[in-house]
């Protein structure tokens, strides 16, 4: 009878290298139960940010592809928060009743300088990547959201401000030195037509101010916003909003040690029952 129980026992009991790995397997699933709320946390809200129209007069509620997008705004055509009307009317109507010629009496804008406020305008109306830089309106306009401080690059603001220097305005900050008149923008009496140049100085100034800081001017060779980009080409704003976001949840220090130490415990388990097996 002993030896009979020893048989049956022998038959029954596990392989001794399928316990090591089954054991090896569950010490995995424990260390990426305890590693994955240091990634998922620092990353919920990420594709919402990353994926974000802004709650303005003429913006869609989603970005998506929007076919025939018309001239300067056609770069979003893959995935945009604009209307192709919206965008044709930018180009031959005053959608928004804005008086780029405000010092005509003295100048008319140039057709440079409004080529480059229609790319702007087009980053503005079309651009899905400006969540990050989302805030609440505060200055009584009846559209809910804009940005402020975007980076964009030092070489784009260059370029915007090049052409317009010797353009005329009568004052820096669009947002606030305009008096209205039914719906349209105009001098205040009293203030002086002077060149973009002789009103801003230099190019920073001028991007910076122009729109009440909207946008923040960054060297070529941190993550920077190009206002506009070759449509051929993925859009290059989408890489500047991913890194700016995982920098503010902390992905890039404390989430990326976080990330290296659950990996490294992950390989040195590997590689402990992978010598089991090989036993």
């Amino acid at each position: 009878m002993p030896d009979g129980d020893h048989a049956s026992h022998s038959r029954n009991r596990l392989p001794r290298w399928f316990i090591q790995v089954s054991l090896g397997f569950t010490a995995v699933i424990i260390v990426l139960l305890a590693c994955l709320p240091l990634i998922s946390s620092k990353t919920a809200y990420a594709p919402e940010v990353l994926n974000y129209c802004i709650d303005g007069k003429y913006h869609k509620k989603l970005p998506g592809p929007e076919p025939g997008l018309y001239g300067e705004c056609s770069p979003w055509v893959n995935r945009a928060c604009c209307h192709q009307k919206t965008t044709y009317n930018a180009h031959h109507q005053n959608s928004y009743r804005f008086n780029w010629d405000h010092c005509g009496h003295v100048k008319n804008m140039s057709d440079l300088c409004r080529v480059h406020f229609l790319i702007d305008v087009c980053f503005y109306e079309c651009s899905p990547n400006v969540g990050f830089w989302v805030v609440k309106e505060t200055r009584g306009r009846k559209y809910q959201e804009r940005f402020f401080g975007v980076p964009l690059c030092r070489s784009d603001c260059d370029s915007w401000f090049d052409a317009c220097r010797n353009d005329y305005t009568c004052g820096a900050n669009w947002g606030q030195i305009f008096d209205y008149k039914n719906g349209v923008n105009y001098c205040r009496e009293g203030s002086k037509c002077r060149t973009f140049h002789e009103v801003y100085g230099n190019a920073t100034n001028f991007c910076q101010k122009v729109w009440d800081h909207s946008w923040k001017v960054t060297p070529n060779d941190q993550p920077c916003m190009r206002m506009s980009f070759n449509n051929s080409m993925d859009n290059p704003n989408d890489r500047v909003a991913w890194y700016y976001v995982y920098k503010a949840n902390g992905s890039t220090k404390s989430n990326g040690s976080a990330s290296l130490i659950c990996s490294f415990i992950l390989a040195l388990l590997f590689l402990y029952f992978q010598s089991q097996h090989q036993r």
